[in-house]
């Protein structure tokens, strides 16, 4: 099972944040399946590669509010993890190119 991960910190307010994500995910191909307050899982519709390749996107929004004193503007935690049921043989995977799509729009988005 291939399987990439990011944590990175968002200079927007968890509450901007939840409403770009769906936005961002459905720019990078991916159908928004359940949504929960600070998770969202997204996974690509089938049809271009094989089931096995299909890659399923989990995010979880957190703030910085543990690390840091309450603030003005709280910046906010995004754990990204891309997962996939293929064996990642080479490191150019099909599950690594979506990890990596997501994870600059992700960034770009939230910077």
């Amino acid at each position: 099972m291939a399987r990439y991960t990011n944590l990175f910190v968002s200079v927007l307010p968890a509450n901007n944040l939840r409403e770009y994500l769906p936005v961002v995910l459905q720019s990078c191909g991916l159908h928004l399946v359940y949504q929960d307050g600070d998770y969202m899982m997204a996974k690509e519709r089938p049809g271009m590669v094989t089931f096995s390749q299909l890659a399923t996107v989990e995010i979880l929004i957190g703030s910085t509010e543990e690390i840091e004193p309450v603030s003005e503007s709280t910046a906010s935690t995004v754990n990204l993890v891309v997962k996939n049921e293929e064996l990642p043989l080479k490191a150019n995977n099909h599950c690594h190119r979506v990890f990596q799509q997501v994870n600059q729009a992700l960034e770009s988005t939230a910077s």
